[in-house]
C-alpha cells in the first residue's frame, strides 16, 4: 500500500506543476509567443525526469490508460492514478484562479500571499527535482540532471516570475535582489524564509517517495 501511495503522490505533484504552469503561463504570460508552450513542455519534462522512475511519470489519465492497456500499469492502479492526477490538476487550477490577482502591498508589486505561494511552489519544485535526479541512488549516473534542474528554474520564471513573485527560488538570489533594490529587505527575509521552508518540505517528500 505504501509503495502505491508513493506513486500516487508523485503523480499528484507532477500533474499539479504541469497544470499550474499551463494555467499561469497561458492566463498571465501575455503575448510572448513561445513562452507558454516552452514552459509547459519543460514543466512536463522536469516532472518526468524527477518522478518517472517512481510512478512512470504519466501526469495524464490518457497516458495511464494507454500504459494499462499495454500492461505497463496494473489495472487496479488505473483509477487511483486518475484520481490523483485530477486532484493535482484541480488544486493547481483553483490556486491560479484564486491567488494570481490580489491587491498589491504598498511598495511591493505583489501581495505577500502571492510571494509566499510563488516562492514556495517553485523552490519546492527545484529542491524536489534536485533530490530525485541528483541525489537518488535510483538515478545515479544519469546525464540529464543539469538539464532537469536548470529547466525547473526556467519553468518557475515563466510560471510565477513577475506574476506571483520576483522568482528568486533561492535565498542567495533574494539577497542579490535586495542589494540591487529589486526587493525590499523585509521582502528578502520573507522570500528567504519561504525558500528554506520549501526546501525542508521537498526533502520530507523525497524521503517518503524514494526511501
Amino acid at each position: 500500500m505504501k509503495e502505491n501511495l508513493k506513486k500516487y503522490l508523485v503523480e499528484f505533484i507532477g500533474t499539479f506543476f504541469l497544470v499550474f504552469t499551463v494555467a499561469s503561463a497561458v492566463l498571465f504570460g501575455g503575448n510572448h509567443g513561445v513562452i507558454a508552450p516552452l514552459s509547459i513542455g519543460f514543466a512536463l519534462m522536469i516532472m518526468v525526469y524527477a518522478g518517472g522512475h517512481i510512478s512512470g511519470g504519466h501526469y495524464n489519465p490518457a497516458v495511464s490508460l494507454a500504459a494499462a492497456v499495454r500492461g505497463a500499469l496494473a489495472w487496479a492502479q488505473l483509477i487511483p492514478y486518475w484520481i490523483f492526477q485530477v486532484l493535482g490538476a484541480a488544486c493547481a487550477a483553483l490556486l491560479v484562479a484564486h491567488y494570481a490577482v490580489l491587491p498589491e502591498i504598498a511598495g511591493c508589486p505583489f501581495s505577500w500571499t502571492q510571494v509566499i505561494i510563488g516562492e514556495f511552489l517553485f523552490t519546492f519544485a527545484l529542491c524536489y527535482v534536485v533530490l530525485l535526479v541528483a541525489t537518488s541512488p535510483k538515478t545515479e549516473g544519469n546525464s540529464y540532471y543539469g538539464l532537469a534542474i536548470g529547466s525547473t528554474v526556467l519553468v518557475g520564471a515563466f510560471a510565477v516570475g513577475g506574476i506571483f513573485c520576483l522568482g528568486a527560488f533561492n535565498p542567495a538570489v533574494a539577497v542579490g535582489l535586495g542589494l540591487i533594490k529589486s526587493a525590499c529587505w523585509f521582502g528578502v527575509g520573507m522570500i528567504a524564509l519561504t525558500n528554506l521552508i520549501a526546501g525542508i518540505c521537498a526533502a520530507l517528500v523525497y524521503k517518503f517517495v524514494e526511501e
